[in-house]
């Protein structure tokens, strides 16, 4: 297992395939981009595979994700999938994406073993999108969110950062065309994993900000805790049911006491945490033909050593070195 000190186990694996994205949203990146990783960086297709394996065989993950950056465009994303689906035990595997180019791949990710996906998007306005990710990709969103819900990957979920000035009012109608198009809505707070550090904890919009706008139009009772497990978002059912939107409170309502999960960086590197500071290096342990559990006794240490909490319900804050695009969020 992967354990840590204050007794949590780490069941979840979220693993960047790549640190490359297709869009530029201004609290992710700058509009230039970034310095990318170079591909002898990157962990092969083999390797990713051997990792998952490890997690799943011998230390007790059972659902895996898949990030970036933006994963589909990894050129042997499907086969990646694929191979992990054939894993024994089998891990529950899901995709976050920004849903551009999941129109031509879904049905192939489908297949291959894919159980569903988690889908970017902040707006339902074309000019709002363009100002946000600096890219006229819209319509290839939306569209991407179809084919997702036509070739099976259910429950398609929808992961929404609101921004002032820019898309703070939409929350309710991004609410009811969730509903009407049978999508599962979860707004997050905005956090501080942009490159160019520009976020600010008194200009964003909490999770409470979002209740009260959603509650100008829908009537929301908490799920509750009991339902809600290691999950991060508090659910809401809407309007008596059976509809549901979820908030995830990173910063004002932090769930580390129920975190389950543990991250594998694109270049190889474990991280128990989005914000730690510290990485260990399995990529290497790799490239020297380490055995699988002497691996597995790396990651069982970098995960021990987890801290309480991730320092975002403090003041004093201060960003993580590398900017989300390279952690996978």
């Amino acid at each position: 297992m992967l354990v840590d000190t204050y007794g949590r186990v780490a069941t979840d694996l979220r693993v960047s395939l790549t640190d490359r994205c297709n869009l530029r949203c201004t609290y992710c990146m700058p509009e230039e981009g970034l310095q990318w990783l170079a591909k002898p960086d990157l962990l092969s297709d083999d390797e990713i595979v051997r990792l998952v394996d490890i997690a799943v065989s011998l230390l007790g993950v059972t659902e895996v994700r898949f990030t970036g950056g933006e994963p589909l465009l990894r050129p042997g994303l499907v086969g990646i999938v694929e191979r992990c689906a054939a894993l024994v035990p089998r891990p529950r595997l899901s995709l976050t994406t920004n849903g551009i180019g999941l129109k031509r791949t879904a049905v192939a990710l489908g297949a291959a073993g894919l159980n569903r996906v988690n889908v970017s998007l902040d707006t339902l306005r074309p000019d709002v999108f363009t100002t946000l990710t600096r890219r006229d990709r819209h319509h290839d969103v939306i569209a991407g969110l179809e084919a997702a819900r036509e070739a099976g990957l259910t429950p398609v979920k929808i992961n929404t950062v609101l921004m002032p000035g820019l898309n703070d009012d939409e929350a309710p109608e991004l609410l009811a065309w969730a509903i009407e198009n049978a999508y599962e809505l979860r707004f997050i707070e905005q956090m501080p994993l942009d490159a160019q550090h520009g976020w600010k904890r008194d200009g964003m919009i909490t999770a409470g900000d979002i209740l009260t706008s959603l509650r100008t139009r829908f009537t929301l009772t908490p799920e509750g805790d009991d339902r809600r497990g290691s999950a991060p978002a508090e659910r809401w059912i809407v309007d008596g049911g059976p509809h549901q939107v979820g908030v995830i409170a990173s910063v004002t309502r932090p769930f580390c006491h129920a975190c389950d999960r543990t991250r594998l960086t694109a270049d190889g590197q474990v991280r128990n945490c989005l914000f730690a500071r510290e990485e260990t290096d399995l990529r290497a342990a790799l490239r020297s033909d380490a055995p699988d559990e002497d691996i597995a006794a790396l990651w069982r240490q970098a995960m021990w050593g987890k801290k309480a909490g991730s320092g975002l319900d403090d003041p004093s804050f201060l960003q993580p070195d590398r900017p989300m695009s390279a952690i996978g969020g």
